[in-house]
């Protein structure tokens, strides 16, 4: 078990937003009477972490609010691997035991499955990932010892080979839904009555 307040959050949020089409960023989307990227900062804000980071692009979202510490990632291009390392960076300096990656575009996830995540994690080795009960992805932890591997992570791999390496938590497939495609953000928003969701279709 590693105890939040041992770890920095790393809400990865710099995405490009390719597969959205001409919407600027897609966590500036309303869902559910906010912003999508602002759901899981939102659920995981009374969680006792020992720093909040959020690795932003162009997206609009007010993480400060939220108590975020903001990391730009300017070269968002160079893919998922440079936003890790940059949160990572902050968590070492920090003295962090562990870091907790989530996505911005993940608006389901629930602070009780991150705590679920942290009692799975052993030690300054572990690597614990979710899972839908088919395949690993985030949100994880990772433990110090895995940090410098996290820093030379490149492109959008995203520490994916050491993810299902690791140890897997299996929880409700609907908390890990993420959100790539406009397709995608609808089917969401009607999976849960969402009132964009009955705007929308009355504005066809």
């Amino acid at each position: 078990m590693i105890a939040a307040g041992d770890c920095v959050l790393i809400l990865l949020a710099a995405g490009r937003s390719r597969r959205m089409g001409d919407v600027g960023s897609k966590l500036d989307e309303p869902f559910l009477g906010r912003p999508l990227g602002l759901h899981v900062a939102v659920a995981l804000e009374d969680m006792p972490f020992m720093e909040r980071v959020a690795v932003v692009g162009q997206a609009n979202c007010d993480y400060a609010a939220h108590g975020y510490t903001l990391v730009h990632n300017d070269d968002p291009q160079l893919g998922m691997g440079r936003s890790v390392a940059l949160g990572v960076d902050c968590a070492r300096a920090r003295g962090a035991k562990a870091v907790v990656v989530a996505l911005a575009d993940m608006p389901r996830v629930t602070a009780t499955h991150i705590y679920t995540l942290l009692d799975a994690a052993e030690g300054e080795d572990a690597v614990v990932a979710s899972s839908d009960g088919r395949s690993p992805k985030p949100p994880a932890v990772f433990g110090r010892a895995r940090f410098d591997a996290l820093l030379q992570l490149e492109g959008d791999a995203g520490g994916r080979d050491m993810v299902r390496a690791g140890k897997h938590v299996v929880t409700n497939p609907a908390e890990l839904i993420d959100v790539d495609t406009p397709e995608e953000l609808e089917r969401l928003r009607q999976l849960v009555n969402a009132p964009e969701a009955y705007t929308r279709r009355r504005q066809i």
